[in-house]
């Protein structure tokens, strides 16, 4: 894991921007591929689903699912297109990584976009931008600040840190677990590439691993449009 990551550094005079090139990269390939998988998916609808149809539909249905289970649907129907995003983008994120990593001139190019915490952390404050965005929209400024005092005003610093908590605990489990998947898996790689006697020994870890990080990556993808849902009905529903 000895390796550089390739930068862009944008001066704008003001403020210095630095970009990775491999992380922007992968979440391009990442886009790239979810927005095929969901094309190639709905071209050529049918009554009777086959296929990839099959396939999205029964996403959509599992989304449906994670949603009903929190809030009742005529509230969640809306975030319905927002979990099956984030649920297929995380997942390709979480696997892109696993098959193979790209390194050259000694800078990382392929890699799992999510295995960067600027992603993950990206990601977690977007969905607390939505969350508290929709809760405004749905009950209404005055109602939704109401629910950071209750049920008593001494409340509201303790609610303020559980925003702040809930943000890092939903970037930093994503990225914590792809990132540790990332790691072992290099580990193994080096064991194969010592010698005779190290690829022989590395076969059976390698397998058993990529098939669990291949768990993992679904895991984490359910857990975090999971939690999504989990904080967006605690914003919008009225006993916030």
């Amino acid at each position: 894991m000895d390796h550089k990551s390739p930068e862009w550094i944008l001066d704008l005079g003001f403020v210095t921007l630095i970009f990775n090139k491999s992380t922007v990269l992968m979440l391009l390939v990442a886009a790239a591929i979810v927005f095929l998988i969901a094309f190639i998916s709905t071209r050529r609808l049918a009554l009777k689903p086959t296929g990839m149809q099959n396939f999205m539909e029964w996403v959509m249905d599992f989304v449906k699912g994670i949603i009903s289970s929190n809030m009742d649907w005529k509230t969640g129907g809306r975030f319905h297109v927002l979990g099956i995003t984030l649920i297929m983008f995380v997942a390709v994120s979480n696997l892109l990584g696993l098959p193979f990593s790209i390194i050259y001139n000694d800078y990382l190019w392929w890699k799992s976009p999510t295995a960067d915490p600027t992603v993950t952390m990206t990601l977690a404050a977007m969905v607390l931008v939505l969350t508290h965005y929709y809760g405004i929209k749905l009950q209404g400024t005055s109602e939704y600040t109401k629910g950071f005092f209750r049920p008593m005003s001494f409340m509201f610093p303790l609610k303020i840190i559980e925003e702040f908590a809930n943000t890092l605990t939903l970037g930093l489990r994503l990225y914590g677990n792809i990132y540790a998947g990332e790691i072992l898996l290099a580990l193994i790689a080096g064991l194969a590439t010592s010698g005779a006697v190290g690829f022989v020994g590395a076969i059976i870890p390698m397998m058993a691993w990529q098939g669990f990080s291949i768990f993992i990556g679904f895991i984490q993808a359910f857990i975090f449009t999971m939690l999504t849902m989990v904080y967006m009905a605690h914003k919008v529903s009225h006993d916030h």
